[in-house]
């Protein structure tokens, strides 16, 4: 059981058996103090002591002070001619303030557990060959260089390269997605992912201090530090407001009673009250105005938020970027890598004279011994048998043309337009939507293939999705040619586009608006200084993106963007209701205390109640729907 909750217990037991000797026998007034004393040192000890080491270390005035103060104020009201002892009051102060504390504690501790998986993906230990042998050490241990074992149901310790075995990845705890990961002996593999079937020899390129694991960590556990403008303020806040409350504090129980007394029309107006009357009222005062719900909720809120986001996968570093998030007004998109794959596909055959997978053979052949992502583009297409009977010979590569080869007897060119003009052969129009290989055989034009960059599934449905989210502007940024750029954009739905762009020119598209620029890696970092946001995507195991993103995506989807603002979006309603309904009650309910109306018994509940609530609210932001 929790220890707080346990003191809680005690004391509530040992109030209520106080209460009943209160009640029963005519004890004197110093004597029924130590009675109280017990339940009241044992639930609020701690209160006190942090209350006067704020007050040593010049810390300043906060919540512990406050209760202190009325707790203690109670008890001394007690002693007062004609008053009504107020011990009972003392010890629920401490009572509640301490239930509140309770669940800020759970909440605290909820929106760990959210969290909790990144921290279970830290693995414990690691399978190291050393001079033939397996041995079982601690992933520290493990230098660059050396091999690992990862059988199936282990969880991958370092980074690292595959170098024999096959298998599938459970990459759920660093992208929240539950569809395995395909690897195979040249594959890159992160820390942190769970092998599933076979197993795995891994070599180790990355010491455990700076594996994917370590940095992802780190992240989360540093978010808290770039606090948003909401946080700050209300820390400001609370600086400004406490002494203020305190020194009204005092004015109500120093200050009017003494005009009473002095003004007898005011004393009337005031309704007579006695001095002790006024004491309370400051006491009450003081509980009342306590800034806890306020202190709490809004960075528990923002807590919440941020550990909600991880387990989707969205590893965002601050509130502040949270923030800024749930205001974007412009999304700016690489396109390679971000709303495209990055990788060269065949979209189109367009044979002339002959069939068009002979023409696709007869290219794949010519190109088989290419590192060019053309060739292999090509070579995917045609599949491992479709040219497997060609042979080519006689091969000649010119950089930035093409390849010419002779393929079972014939000349044949592949290539782009200038290749063939050079070579006398004449080309037709030239087709939009991707790069033109083209094709010419013994000298006569056979065709082209087209090879473009897949644009990814759910590209287009995250475009329209951050529409419907009220985005005013998507644009996309591209090196490429205009007619490339036009049909991406036109496939995905983007508002506009801007082709043939190097990296520092990407900031043109970078306005007055609340913008955010996403995409896959540090090589946009010009426009990703001068976006508000910078999100890093499909950054699972990039050290480079991690380090420089505001926002990390832990996979490939452009959709997690819209994820990220509407869950930020959340986060900042939530907080906002926590703004508004603990303002809105301290604002009241200490002008009732100033004016007698509010007990102190009434002021507990108050404080401690909307501290409750205001945590409760801030819980619902673990949830991201």
């Amino acid at each position: 059981m929790n220890i707080r909750l346990k003191r809680i217990l005690m004391a509530t037991l040992l109030l209520v058996a106080a209460m009943g000797v209160e009640y029963k026998e005519e004890l004197p007034l110093w004597q029924l103090l130590f009675v109280y004393l017990v339940p009241y040192i044992i639930v609020g000890y701690d209160v006190i002591i942090e209350a006067v080491e704020a007050i040593c270390h010049g810390k300043g005035l906060d919540e512990h002070f406050l209760m202190t103060v009325a707790s203690a104020g109670a008890m001394a009201v007690s002693f007062m001619p004609g008053a009504e002892t107020q011990f009972a009051e003392a010890v629920v102060v401490m009572l509640f303030f301490q239930i509140g504390e309770l669940f800020e504690e759970h909440a605290e501790d909820k929106s760990r557990e959210s969290i909790s998986h990144l921290m279970n993906i830290r693995p414990d230990a690691a399978c190291v060959v050393r001079d033939g042998e397996e041995l079982t050490v601690d992933p520290a241990t493990v230098g660059v260089g050396e091999t690992i074992i990862v059988r199936p149901g282990d969880r991958v310790p370092l980074d690292g390269r595959i170098t024999g075995g096959r298998s599938a990845l459970d990459t759920s705890a660093l992208t929240g997605e539950s569809m395995p990961r395909n690897v195979a002996a040249g594959d890159d593999i992160v820390s942190g992912c769970v092998n599933m079937s076979g197993v795995l020899t891994v070599e180790v390129t990355k010491t455990f201090g700076t594996s994917t694991v370590a940095k992802i960590i780190d992240l989360v556990e540093n978010a808290s530090e770039k606090k948003s403008r909401r946080e700050t303020f209300i820390t400001r806040f609370a600086h400004v407001y406490t002494p203020v409350v305190v020194g009204m504090a005092v004015v109500i129980a120093v200050v009017v009673p003494a005009v009473c007394a002095c003004v007898p029309c005011v004393d009337r107006c005031m309704g007579g009250a006695s001095y002790g009357d006024w004491l309370n009222r400051a006491l009450t005062f003081l509980v009342v105005s306590c800034p806890c719900a306020l202190v709490i909720s809004v960075p528990l809120t923002f807590f919440c938020g941020i550990g909600g986001a991880s387990k989707r996968g969205i590893l965002i570093k601050g509130s502040v970027y949270a923030e800024t998030l749930a205001r974007l007004r412009t999304v700016v998109f690489d396109k390679t890598g971000t709303l495209t794959k990055g990788t060269f596909a065949v979209s189109e055959i367009r044979a002339v004279g002959m069939d068009g997978g002979r023409l696709l053979a007869l290219a794949a052949a010519a190109e088989r011994r290419s590192s060019h992502p053309i060739a292999a583009a090509l070579l995917k297409a045609c599949g491992d048998t479709g040219c497997s009977g060609l042979e080519a010979e006689d091969i000649h590569e010119t950089a930035g043309r093409g390849i010419q080869a002779t393929v079972d007897g014939d000349s044949v060119y592949v290539g782009n337009r200038r290749m063939m003009e050079e070579n006398g052969v004449t080309v037709g129009t030239e087709p939009h939507g991707g790069t033109a290989v083209h094709v010419a055989v013994g000298g006569v034009y056979a065709g082209c293939i087209i090879i473009s960059d897949v644009v990814k599934e759910d590209a287009r449905d995250a475009v329209g999705e951050l529409k419907r989210l009220g985005i005013r502007r998507t644009v996309m940024l591209t090196g490429d040619d205009g007619e490339t750029a036009e049909h991406i954009a036109a496939a995905v739905g983007v508002d506009e586009w801007h082709a043939g762009l190097l990296p520092a020119d990407k900031v043109v598209a970078i306005d007055d608006d609340i913008t955010a620029f996403v995409g896959d890696g540090i090589n946009d970092a010009p426009v990703l200084a001068r976006a508000d946001v910078g999100i890093a995507m499909g950054a699972l195991g990039s050290d480079a993106a991690i380090e420089a993103a505001d926002v990390v995506l832990m996979d490939d989807r452009p959709s997690k963007v819209a994820l990220a603002i509407r869950a930020s979006r959340r986060t900042l309603n939530i907080a906002t209701e926590n703004i508004v309904l603990a303002v809105g009650i301290k604002a009241a309910v200490p002008v009732l205390a100033a004016l007698g109306t509010a007990s102190l018994w009434m002021a507990v509940f108050a404080d401690v109640g909307v501290t409750v609530i205001t945590v409760l609210n801030a819980m619902r932001a673990l949830s991201q729907r």
